[in-house]
């Protein structure tokens, strides 16, 4: 078999990708040192495998009516999905460079006005799960095969338009609709446990009609997996993803710190030599 026969094991893409998003969320960093880095880092491994192979989308015909849909619910998270889309030709890196600046199309939260490949402006907490719920209905009435995948929070969830939401898809059986759910156990005050816990959400979804499935959200094989293996039998899936705050940053990993980071310039060094250390050469 030739070398370029030979297929990389699934994840080796997403993997890099992921290391790459991570430098490009801490390159962000330098240019406004301060942001919601925690819940990036733990739901951007997800965000990875859904761009490198999951997602049918095309940086350079970023409104195809075709396209699958992505929506990050919980929009403080918008880090994670700039740095990705940076990796994937959406916009120039150098672009990266202005966030959290004025005039920046990198705000805090995502604006679809401002940037290519965002499907909606989100950050008041419990709306994602409606709106993709809305976007599932409308390709299904124009005979789209298009997929929507929403990205929640677990501290998300106490807001009870995301079961109001849950409750449309269920009812409507849309079957191209994907939630996924980034569990990492914390939130701005605390722990979920703590401030409002929702376990167990697997159970909840159930309850709704929802067939549910439970990974590790770092691990990209099981990740793609699962994306990939959801079936078309009338009903919506929710993937929990259980995941670490912070993750892939030893500093803050797992801490309640991490939610909204602001490194000093010692502190920036060290996370970027860390994820460097993750690179694969090729």
């Amino acid at each position: 078999m030739s070398a370029d026969m030979v297929k990389e094991p699934i994840g080796t893409g997403s993997r890099e990708l992921a290391t790459r998003a991570r430098l490009n969320v801490l390159r962000m960093l330098e240019a406004t040192p301060a942001g919601h880095v925690g819940g990036a880092m733990s739901c951007i491994d997800a965000v990875a495998v859904l761009y490198d192979s999951v997602l049918n989308v095309d940086s350079q015909r970023p409104d195809d009516p075709d396209r699958d849909r992505f929506l990050l619910s919980a929009g403080h998270k918008a880090l994670a999905q700039y740095a990705v889309l940076a990796e994937r030709g959406f916009f120039d890196k150098e672009l990266l460079d202005t966030y959290g600046r004025e005039n920046t199309a990198l705000g805090g939260h995502p604006d679809m006005h401002k940037l290519p490949g965002i499907e909606g402006n989100t950050g008041a907490l419990g709306h994602g799960l409606a709106l993709g719920s809305g976007m599932a209905l409308g390709l299904r009435r124009r005979s789209s095969d298009a997929k929507v995948y929403v990205m929640l929070g677990d501290g998300e969830l106490a807001e009870g338009s995301n079961w109001e939401g849950a409750a449309i898809a269920a009812h409507y059986d849309l079957d191209t609709l994907t939630a996924l759910v980034d569990v990492n156990g914390m939130q701005i005050s605390g722990t979920t446990a703590e401030v409002m816990d929702m376990e167990n959400i697997a159970a909840k979804f159930d309850a709704f009609g929802w067939r549910t499935v439970e990974v590790d959200g770092h691990n990209h094989a099981a990740l793609h997996d699962a994306l990939t293996g959801v079936p078309r039998g009338g009903v919506p899936t929710a993937i929990i993803m259980r995941t670490i705050k912070g993750a892939g940053l030893p500093a803050i990993e797992g801490t309640v710190a991490s939610h909204y980071w602001k490194p000093n310039r010692d502190e920036l060094d060290a996370a970027i030599a860390a994820v460097s250390e993750h690179l694969t050469e090729r």
